[in-house]
């Protein structure tokens, strides 16, 4: 039957009560597997949330990062939006990292990323334009170093670096956005992509043709 007129209009409250109460399914992942709860109302139904732990979202393209403006390239930690402190002093269990669009101006040096390979593992997602360092990658893919695996540009950005003649200051595309994970953790791979056509089973490939620089040292003093 329909409502008399007597009755009182549905408010935003009864509206926010029902969403409230919608059934949630909430995927957790450890040790490589995933687990399922269901939760008959909102995760987010709640009186407050302890402390910093908030859900939060942030854009990325408002981030202002720090930059070197006379020599060398700055160490990635320069870059980091969100950090996740662990219970031992100067160790994260993650940091968010964004490359975004910026001025490239240091003199007399190695402009793009340099080789290198630390304690940490991290993996880099490509989302929109060209990353300096790698010529070749496109939006959509994904980079893993896992720790103490040394890596840096490819070939093709290595031989442009070093023949370059000018130290004219060069802008990285305003269409180009790259986000890190970096990680104490050794992060493990699941199958799927793992074994998906689109792995780059090539990508090693990528250092091949490094021109070598240094003359290799003499066997006698």
């Amino acid at each position: 039957s329909s409502s008399s007129s007597s009755s009182p209009p549905a408010s935003s409250s009864s509206s926010s009560s029902s969403q409230a109460s919608t059934p949630f399914m909430i995927l957790h992942k450890l040790g490589g597997n995933l687990f399922l709860a269901r939760c008959p109302h909102s995760p987010f139904d709640v009186v407050g949330w302890y402390g910093n732990h908030v859900p939060f979202m942030y854009d990325i393209s408002n981030f202002c990062p720090v930059n070197n403006v006379r020599f060398d390239h700055a160490d990635p930690s320069v870059f980091t939006i969100l950090t996740a402190p662990s219970v031992t002093p100067g160790v994260a269990i993650v940091d968010v990292v964004a490359f975004p669009p910026r001025w490239s101006v240091s003199e007399k040096t190695f402009r793009p990323p340099y080789f290198h390979r630390n304690t940490a593992s991290e993996f880099v997602a490509y989302l929109k334009g060209k990353y300096e360092a790698k010529k070749k990658i496109s939006a959509g893919s994904a980079t893993l170093h896992v720790c103490m695996s040394p890596h840096g540009p490819d070939a093709e950005t290595c031989r442009a670096e070093t023949t370059r003649e000018d130290e004219m200051p060069q802008k990285l595309p305003d269409d180009s956005m790259a986000v890190m994970f970096e990680t104490w953790a050794i992060p493990r791979l699941a199958g799927g992509p793992v074994e998906r056509a689109c792995r780059d089973g090539e990508y090693v490939n990528c250092w091949k043709d490094i021109p070598e620089l240094f003359p290799k040292a003499s066997n006698s003093l």
